[in-house]
């Protein structure tokens, strides 16, 4: 019996899941256990779909809201600690540019956000920004720049990790910009920086590139400000002593 209900699972394309489980359900009647059987099923791919997202999303290092502390951060009246936690503001297409000098866990919020937003079932993409330029200008150098941006085109966020921590040459800035106005107003992005709005001129080829980047990416978005000593210096000298 046992192999027939793998044969029909497998025309049925319901994997194996079901075959090595089924005979550890309890039940009392044949609905109770149709239920848990159906139930396990569904929980499982839920999970891996929920991995997979993680997957693509390509996070550096998975971090999570588990141990993070908001004391170092400042944020605006337009939106809440629950708000960033629920990642609701996605839903309304609204960016945040987290800004601060480096060691303030602007990342681990960004990629703690990224984390919530798959496990949510949104597809989501973290980049460090120098890397996303450099995808861009590899892709059109090989003629497969439509299928990437075909590929961020699925993403509901996009985090750019380190914006602003190189500066970039004309063609990979007009990249960026195409990125940037592609997600206007149709998903929702997360930078980090440390460089202020007035210093962004100094990333891109020229001021009126920048005024069409800053323009495109303030607009709809949440200025969270982080400041006070580096987490990673302060643990360092912790170490030490």
């Amino acid at each position: 019996m046992r192999e027939l209900i793998a044969k029909y699972c497998s025309t049925l394309k319901l994997g194996s899941r079901i075959v090595q489980n089924y005979p550890d359900i309890q039940a009392q009647t044949h609905e109770e256990f149709l239920a848990k059987l159906l139930a396990m099923e569904v929980e499982a791919r839920e999970r891996n779909r929920k991995n997979l997202l993680l997957k693509q999303a390509q996070f550096d290092v998975i971090k999570t809201f588990g141990n993070y502390r908001f004391e170092k951060m400042s944020i605006p009246n337009s939106i809440d600690i629950e708000t960033l936690k629920n990642t609701s503001f996605i839903d309304k297409k609204e960016n945040l540019i987290l800004y601060g000098p480096v060691g303030l866990g602007k990342t681990h919020l960004a990629t703690a956000i990224g984390v919530e937003a798959c496990n949510q079932g949104r597809h989501v993409r973290f980049f460090r920004t120098v890397s996303l330029v450099n995808q861009l200008l590899d892709a059109k150098a090989d003629c497969s720049l439509k299928r990437f941006l075909k590929q961020l085109d699925k993403a509901e966020l996009l985090i750019c990790d380190e914006w602003g921590f190189i500066p970039f040459e004309r063609e990979g800035s007009q990249l960026l910009f195409q990125v940037i106005s592609d997600c206007y107003e149709r998903k929702s992005m997360i930078i980090t920086t440390n460089l202020e709005f007035s210093k962004w001129n100094s990333i891109f080829y020229d001021d009126k590139l920048t005024s069409a980047i800053i323009d495109r990416i303030i607009h709809h978005s949440h200025l969270i400000v982080f400041d006070g000593p580096s987490d990673r210096l302060v643990n360092s000298l912790m170490r030490k002593q």
